[in-house]
């Protein structure tokens, strides 16, 4: 059984276990890491704590890491768009509608599905359920996403997701006209208080920073650009949404009465940016906007 061990700062005391855990391990959701201190596998200077545990200064953290487990989703023959693809990476521009690994109500037809068929050497350190899947975008967004073909890459692309090295970069079609040309959105994005299946901005999340610039304004909506510094669910969905410029097609924090019928939100990865894990070479990568999305602006457009 493998172990992390943190030694607890100055910029974390006072700080929940639970919060701390999931800020520093990736690829936990909070959920998860209260999950496993329950089954006592988080331990404070070698004792059991309760995930509300207040963080002070010197305190020695340990977590235990789950063995990577073997695959076992099945594999399908599922067309994919790949962009690169060498011993350690594969670089896949995703289609809308897609979902991208496994879960309840969709077991099949994922992007994991697809790739276990393309190759068997993904990483194991996700599990069964995600295998390989570093990053992910949400099944009505279309895109670039970079799958790990084994543990040493995987644990080199999440550090670049975790210290923002790693270039995120969307086209998102927007209600409204955005009147500054560029600007950065900072706050905190954690689950809706009531909606619970929603995300939002509030005070006890976890730091979300979204930079937009305009590329084009229409009649009554705006292209713009969003590079992530940050990755939280749904993120520019919720920036956008904030500065009260939802994406169009969103029916979750948009508009309820939509102009355009989209199967979800306008929004696609355009750009990744990486360093790649063996030769340390700066790799960048950018996919055309899909047929949907180019749709959309010719009838913009054309609006007068």
């Amino acid at each position: 059984m493998d172990f992390k061990n943190y030694t607890i700062e100055e910029e974390n005391v006072g700080k929940r276990l639970d919060l701390f855990v999931s800020e520093n391990e990736v690829d936990m959701s909070r959920s998860f890491v209260q999950g496993i201190i329950e089954k006592q596998q988080v331990k404070v200077n070698g004792q059991i704590k309760k995930s509300n545990y207040k963080l002070r200064i010197g305190d020695q953290v340990q977590v235990e890491l789950a063995e990577p487990v073997e695959l076992q989703v099945e594999a399908e023959n599922i067309p994919l768009d790949i962009i690169y693809e060498d011993s350690d990476v594969i670089v896949i521009n995703k289609p809308q509608d897609m979902v991208v690994h496994p879960a309840p109500g969709n077991y099949t037809g994922t992007l994991v599905n697809g790739l276990l068929h393309h190759c068997k050497d993904l990483s194991g350190i996700n599990g069964v359920i995600r295998p390989g899947i570093v990053h992910r975008i949400d099944k009505d967004t279309s895109g670039i996403l970079v799958v790990a073909k084994n543990d040493k890459s995987h644990n080199s692309l999440a550090m670049q997701l975790k210290d923002h090295s790693m270039k995120r970069t969307y086209y998102a079609i927007v209600e409204g006209i955005v009147k500054e040309e560029e600007g950065t959105v900072r706050t905190n994005i954690g689950r809706h208080p009531v909606e619970r299946i929603k995300m939002a901005v509030v005070k006890d999340g976890k730091e979300a920073i979204t930079n937009y610039k305009v590329l084009e304004r229409f009649k009554s909506n705006t292209l713009v650009e969003c590079r992530l510094e940050t990755g939280r669910t749904h993120q520019i969905r919720v920036h956008m949404a904030h500065l009260h410029h939802p994406l169009i097609g969103d029916q979750v924090y948009g508009y309820k009465k939509q102009k355009f019928k989209l199967r979800g939100q306008a929004l696609h990865a355009k750009n990744l940016g990486f360093i790649h894990p063996t030769t340390g070479e700066y790799m960048e990568f950018d996919s055309q906007l899909p047929e949907y999305f180019q749709d959309i602006l010719d009838k913009l457009r054309k609006e007068v």
